[in-house]
């Protein structure tokens, strides 16, 4: 991104770009899931979240690499795209295992979040580690 700005423009233009696909990626994640993770959590369920809190975590990682090795908005963008779909894979694929994923979540089954979580992490990592630059 040091074609836009430098110093603490570039800074100020990517950090904000970056909040604000974190949020544009919970908001749209939580849509996606078949439980609403945020009420849960909200009530004290520990398995939503860690759910989502993996998620995050698996999203954020591969966005970090990317506003580092960008050069340019929209290649960050595309790179936060491709790293939204591996969570959506990452979902599931632990849909497949947990057959039963919304009902173990929602009964706050934590096992069932650590798992989701892990996965979420796991492809977050390996995402991030295959970005070419």
């Amino acid at each position: 991104m040091q074609e836009l700005l430098s110093g603490s423009g570039a800074f100020v233009i990517s950090f904000l770009t970056s909040l604000a696909l974190l949020a544009a990626f919970i908001t749209v994640y939580c849509l996606f899931t078949s439980y609403q993770e945020l009420t849960l959590i909200r009530g004290g369920n520990r398995a939503a979240a860690l759910s989502l809190g993996g998620a995050i975590i698996g999203f954020v990682i591969p966005v970090a690499k990317a506003v580092s090795q960008s050069t340019s908005l929209m290649e960050l963008v595309v790179w936060a795209v491709i790293a939204f779909v591996a969570q959506l894979m990452a979902y599931a694929v632990t849909f497949m295992l947990v057959p039963q994923l919304r009902k173990s979540i929602t009964d706050d089954h934590v096992a069932s979040g650590m798992l989701l979580a892990t996965l979420a992490a796991a492809i977050g990592i390996l995402n991030a580690a295959s970005m070419a630059v």
